[in-house]
């Protein structure tokens, strides 16, 4: 690769490759193990923005994926410590890392979540935050979320169907599926944009969108 080229790139390039040859392991495995509609999860599809995010180096991808992931990979961490530390499960979403009878290699690949939130706030910080990611986000979420509460409603993905993978029955289940479409925007990527954006301004003058 020519130098100048090198020195155009604000990410660095073995964190690229790294990052693709992790995907190219994991998507088969995860493949396998869980299924297709396993990718549908906002947890899972942001590995494959991320990919693409790094190579474009997008302010873009990053702050879209910031805005719909920081929140809930920040209570995988918190579930996941406060497993490790007391054995309870605070929140919930971790229990299957402690599964004896899911590979110890599968399990391992789902500590991307634990990585997640450092990469990406360490990404915008390198490139600059775009206010747009939130709205983007919501639009993914519109689509993505309906699709999860009427295929295979079983496996709640995403938690279309009831928070914390359960099957919720408080409510008929449209009337859920619209306050989660209109609720998660403006209580979770809303507040997170408005963080970002506080953070944001603490950036080089030059990274600030």
């Amino acid at each position: 690769m020519r130098a100048d080229t090198m020195t155009a790139m604000r990410l660095p390039l073995w964190m690229k490759v790294a990052w693709s040859v992790w995907v190219a392991v994991w998507v088969p495995v995860y493949w396998k193990q869980y299924g297709t509609q396993n990718f549908l999860y906002f947890c899972d599809l942001g590995n494959l923005f991320v990919l693409a995010a790094l190579w474009l180096e997008s302010r873009l991808l990053f702050s879209w994926q910031a805005a719909g992931l920081l929140v809930f990979q920040t209570l995988y961490i918190i579930d996941l410590t406060g497993a490790l530390l007391t054995g309870r499960h605070f929140i919930g979403g971790t229990e299957y890392l402690f599964d004896p009878h899911l590979s110890g290699f599968v399990r391992g690949l789902s500590l991307f979540h634990v990585v997640m939130p450092a990469l990406l706030l360490w990404a915008i910080w390198q490139l600059g935050y775009d206010r747009r990611g939130w709205k983007y986000q919501t639009l993914v979420t519109w689509v993505v979320v309906p699709l999860n509460y009427f295929w295979r409603p079983q496996f709640d993905v995403n938690w279309a169907r009831g928070l914390f993978l359960r099957q919720q029955h408080t409510v008929p289940g449209l009337v859920y599926l619209t306050a989660y479409l209109v609720v998660v925007p403006l209580a979770v990527y809303w507040p997170t944009h408005k963080m970002l954006q506080w953070w944001a301004r603490r950036l080089p003058s030059q990274n600030r969108s």
